[in-house]
C-alpha cells in the first residue's frame, strides 16, 4: 500500500501550475512597480501570497502534519516561524531591547505547531500582525542605504533578506503541501 497522495492541481491550462494564469492572484499583468523599494515589496507580497495559497483548504491536522520526514517542518510551523522572523527583523531595526519571542524558547523543531484550530488561528493572526508591524517599521526608512539598529544593517539588506526568507520557505511549502494531499504547482 502506498500512502503517498496522488499528485493533482486545480489548473487546467498548465498542469504544473497551482492555478490557471487568469485565476492566479499573484499575476499582475501591468507594468512592474517603479523603484527598488516598490519592486522588493512586490516580490515580498507575491511570496507571502504564495505561502498562504499553499496552506489554503487544509484542516489543522493537515497544516500541522510533518509530511517530509525526517524534517520536523510543517506548513503550520512555517507560518509560526515566519511570524517569529518578522518580529526578529524589527529587533534589527531598533537600538532598544529586543522584543520577546512569540513562542517562548526556540521552536526550531516546530513542537508548538499542533493540530488545533486555536493554534492555526493564532498563527495566522500572529503572522498578519508581525508582517504589518515590520512593514510599518521599514516604511519609516525610505532610504534603502540607511543603516539602522545596533549592528548598522542597511534597510536594503533587510528587505532583500525578507524576500529570500519567504522564497526559501515557499519552496519548502511546495514539498510539504504535495506530501499532504498531492497538490502541486508553482
Amino acid at each position: 500500500m502506498d500512502d503517498q497522495p496522488e499528485r493533482w492541481t486545480q489548473a487546467t491550462v498548465y498542469p504544473d501550475m497551482w492555478a490557471d494564469p487568469d485565476d492566479d492572484p499573484r499575476n499582475n499583468e501591468g507594468v512592474s512597480p517603479d523603484g527598488e523599494f516598490a519592486n522588493l515589496l512586490d516580490f515580498l507580497t507575491n511570496y507571502r501570497m504564495t505561502l498562504r495559497m499553499k496552506c489554503e483548504g487544509l484542516d489543522p491536522e493537515q497544516l500541522a502534519r510533518r509530511s517530509v520526514p525526517p524534517s520536523t517542518m510543517s506548513l503550520l510551523g512555517l507560518l509560526r516561524h515566519l511570524a517569529e522572523v518578522e518580529r526578529d527583523w524589527r529587533n534589527w531595526i531598533t537600538d532598544g531591547d529586543p522584543l520577546p519571542k512569540l513562542y517562548g524558547a526556540r521552536d526550531s523543531d516546530f513542537h508548538g505547531a499542533v493540530a488545533e484550530q486555536a493554534v492555526v488561528d493564532a498563527a495566522y493572526a500572529d503572522l498578519d500582525r508581525e508582517q504589518a508591524a515590520t512593514d510599518a517599521a521599514l516604511a519609516e526608512h525610505p532610504d534603502l542605504g540607511a543603516r539602522v539598529g545596533k549592528d548598522g544593517i542597511a534597510i536594503r539588506e533587510l528587505l532583500v533578506h525578507r524576500v529570500e526568507e519567504y522564497a526559501r520557505h515557499c519552496g519548502h511549502a511546495d514539498l510539504l503541501r504535495e506530501c499532504v494531499d498531492g497538490r502541486v504547482g508553482q
